[in-house]
This record gives structure tokens, sequence and C-alpha cells, in this order.
């Protein structure tokens, strides 16, 4: 596949179906790839590791993807920006923008690292490595961490990427990752015999060849943004919009892994009593659940990721009816593929963990919560497009409160009460419950402020 020249400005121009359809599909396949890469991780570690090993890797991917959400909170605020600066024919701030994002990443990636050596114990077991799980997961965890910058560094660029229009080469970005950490995982932890250290450096070394590849992908000039090191002096002005933006999939992101500290805990708290599944086989349980989640709803994440370029670039043009439309659009599409969705899991929820572990206890429990945390599948695409309109059109406030009605303002209080009642099941109700709520409140303001466009 060529590296693509394609200019941002078919943006504008192209019917929006086919565009949608254009700017999604490679978005879709990217993370199709890329969650698969993560139910692959889980089913080497399950079937050669053990069913705790499941929970080693749910209790420390939240926690290693906080700490890369950086790069792709700065990509998310910036690509914003330069996708509204292409569509207003401001190629200079396009550009400046770009480059004081590629210097704000790395200044933070490297921040970040330096908290989670220094305070790595304490934040494994904050986040639910307890027990049996606690040595597999420092040790996946302390390689994992090598790798935080290149992968902080792929997020940023890959929205970006998207931002002018290069939806094929982002969705080479995210493939590359993916396979060689499928390959890696077969070499490392079934040839070799590593363990939890060769799923590690099977990550870590996915995220270097991304990088790698990123690198050479500017370097090259092949992108309409360039490399420009006069330009990463960082900009007043350029650095608030971005944070201002990119602080709703950052707080975001730090709500879901606050989450994952209270359902982590909760998990284990209910699965330990009398009578329970136990606290590390309730964790593991969830972790399959999520790891089954990222995969399934790769189509839904490829629409909202396809939507974003769209709705800036026309948003920024004052192409109005043509924002409307994509939302419309995106909509319609999201809610068919999701039902879709729905029904294959919900049909074949009872065989799924088969797939990853050899553990009774995770084949008994596991269908229970895959049906409950999949059930509102069909009204997430609300979830999603609502709060990636109001980022894409510049408006931060709208968009983070959107974004916190599920994991924050629902969720948590739903998981905090619902257990006292039901038990360990409460836990799986909050889910569908807050999801539902969520949807009619994103849908509501979605329309509100698209009827306003004129």
């Amino acid at each position: 596949m060529a590296l693509s020249s394609e200019k941002s400005s078919y943006l504008g121009t192209m019917p929006i179906p086919r565009l949608l359809l254009k700017q999604s599909l490679p978005a879709a396949i990217g993370f199709m790839v890329m969650s698969l890469n993560m139910v692959v991780d889980t089913f080497f570690v399950g079937q050669y590791i053990g069913g705790l090993a499941i929970g080693a890797i749910s209790v420390t991917f939240p926690i290693s993807f906080l700490f890369s959400s950086i790069g792709m909170s700065i990509g998310i605020g910036g690509g914003s920006i330069v996708s509204r600066a292409l569509g207003s024919d401001q190629k200079d701030r396009a550009q400046l923008a770009f480059n004081n994002q590629i210097m704000l990443t790395l200044i933070l990636a490297f921040l970040v690292i330096s908290i989670g050596v220094f305070l790595k114990y304490p934040i494994l077991d904050l986040f639910g490595a307890k027990d049996g799980i606690m040595p597999l997961a420092d040790t996946y965890f302390s390689i994992v961490l090598i790798g935080i910058p290149f992968l902080a560094l792929s997020m940023m660029a890959n929205n970006n990427l998207r931002a002018e229009g290069k939806a094929k080469v982002s969705m080479i970005v995210l493939l590359i990752p993916s396979f060689v950490n499928v390959i890696l995982d077969y070499v490392f932890i079934d040839l070799f015999e590593w363990g939890m250290s060769g799923a590690g450096w099977a990550t870590t070394i996915s995220h270097l060849g991304c990088a790698a590849f990123i690198i050479y992908f500017y370097v090259m000039g092949k992108g309409e943004l360039k490399v420009i090191p006069t330009l990463f002096k960082l900009k007043k002005d350029i650095v608030g919009e971005t944070f201002k933006i990119g602080s709703v999939n950052l707080v975001r992101q730090g709500t879901i892994s606050l989450i994952a500290i209270l359902l982590n805990n909760t998990l284990y708290f209910y699965g330990s009593q009398t009578g329970g599944i136990g606290g590390e086989v309730a964790i593991s349980v969830y972790g399959l659940a999520t790891r089954m989640a990222m995969f399934a709803l790769f189509p839904l994440i490829g629409i909202a990721q396809g939507f974003m370029p769209i709705a800036g670039y026309n948003y920024g043009a004052n192409h109005f009816k043509r924002v409307k439309s994509v939302i419309n659009v995106a909509l319609i599409a999201g809610l068919a593929v999701s039902i879709v969705i729905t029904a294959i899991l919900l049909f074949s929820s009872n065989y799924i963990p088969y797939l990853f572990t050899k553990d009774p206890a995770l084949i008994e429990h596991g269908p229970t919560a895959i049906f409950w945390i999949f059930s509102s599948t069909p009204i997430l695409v609300f979830l999603l497009i609502a709060p990636s309109y109001f980022q894409a059109i510049g408006k931060a406030l709208p968009a983070l409160l959107l974004t916190l009605t599920k994991q924050g303002i629902f969720l948590i209080p739903l998981v905090f009460i619902l257990p006292m009642f039901f038990g360990l099941e409460g836990i799986w109700y909050s889910f569908p419950i807050s999801d539902s709520i969520s949807a009619i409140i994103c849908y509501y303001f979605l329309r509100k402020s698209s009827n306003k466009l004129t």
C-alpha cells in the first residue's frame, strides 16, 4: 500500500456516506486488529500461564493505558486544531499545532514514566493487584512501562493522520504493533516459555515498531503535516487549546482508570465473601469480558474516529449541512452495526470463555458478566458520537460532561450501590443501566446542538 499524499480538501467535497466509509473503515480495521491483539494476548497468557495471568493483564492495562493516553489526549486536542485549521486554509497554524504536539508528548510521556518507576507497587496495589495476581502484574508492568513513550507518540501521531485525512496510513499505524505483538506472543510465550516476561516484551517491542514507522513516514515527508524542529517551541495559545480539548479524553481515561480501581477492589471484596467465586477469579472474569469489549466494539470506535475529522473540517469550513449529515449517517450506521454485534455476543456468551482459558471458574462465571456488560451495546453509538462531535468542533466542556455521564456520574455510584443488594451480579447490572441513562442524555444534547447549525 502506497503512503498517501492525498490532500485534506476532499473532506469538504466527497459525499458524506462514502466519505464516512472511507474514513471509518480503515480506523475500524486498525482497531479491530489492535483489539484482536489484546484478545490474542489474553489467549496466550490464559492458556500458557493461567487464569490469574488474565487478571494481571486486566489490572495493568488501565494503568499503562492511562499513562499512554497522554499522547492520545494531546493528539485529539491538537488534531482538532489541525482539522479545523486545514478546513479554514490556515496551513501554518496546522503545522505549528502538529509540531507543538510532538514536544508536549515527549515531555509528558517521560514524566509519567518516572512516576510509574518510583510508585510501581503502590499503583499496582491500588488498581487491584492482590495476592497471586501481584507478582504476575509486577513482571508484566515493569517491562511494558519501557514502551509507554513510543505508544504515546504513536497515539498522538495517529490522531493527526486522521485529522489530515490519512485514514489508510492511520490504519497501518494500528496494524503494525498488532501483527508484531501476535507473532512475538507466540515466540516468547509458547516457544521460549518466558511467561509474563514474554508477554511484556512482545507488547513493548510492538510499540517500538509502531513509533519507528511513524518517524519514517514524517521524516520522509509523506504527509501534509511536516516535522519542523523550529516549531517545537511551545506556543501558549496552541498548548492551551490542545489541553482544553484533549483534557476531555484525559479526564475520560482518568475516570476509566478510577472505575478500574473501584471495580477491581469491589470485585475482589464481593468475590471473596463466603460462598463467592473468589476475589482473584472475579477480577479475571471482568478482565475476560473487557478484552471481548475492546474487540467487539471496533466498528463503533471506527465510526467515531472516522466521524471526527469530517465534522471538524466541515465545521471549520462553515459547511454546516455536511456536519448535520455526517451526524445522521454516523448514528444510523452505528445503530445498525451494534445491533448485529449484540446479537452475536449474547447468543455466544456461554462459549466465549472456552476460547481463552481452561479454568473452570472462569468458564462457569464468565458468561454472566459478558451477557450483562454487552446487553446495552446497541445504544453505545450515542455515547461515542455525541462527545466526539463536541470535541471535533472545539467545544471541550460539553464533550467532557457528556463523556462523564456514563463513566463517572452514573456507573461509579451504581457499582457502589447495586452490589449491596445483588452481590457480585450487581456489578454486572451497573453497566447496562448506566449506558441506558447516559445514551438518552447524550442524544438529547447532540440533537439540541446540531439543530442550531444553519
